[in-house]
């Protein structure tokens, strides 16, 4: 069993936008990874995306420079 860490979660309104996050991360080689959101966070489309959190800034500009919408930050134990 993986050891659970604080982990940066970024939720989505629309599946369309997780899935651009995916696209845009892969493209420009930022770690991360689509998960279905956590229980204890409630979001529109149901997917996440879970990078370390060294990661807040980078993650902030590849969402403006994509034109990507957030609904939200999180850190959490995952």
């Amino acid at each position: 069993m993986r050891k659970k860490e604080l982990k940066l979660v970024v939720t989505f309104h629309t599946t369309a936008d997780a899935m651009a996050m995916e696209k845009a991360c892969r493209e420009l080689d930022v770690p991360g990874r689509l998960i279905p959101v956590p229980r204890e966070i409630s979001a529109g489309c149901g997917l996440a995306w879970c990078a370390p959190l060294t990661e807040r800034e980078r993650l902030t500009g590849v969402m403006a420079e994509r034109g990507i919408e957030q609904e939200d930050l999180h850190e959490c134990m995952l």
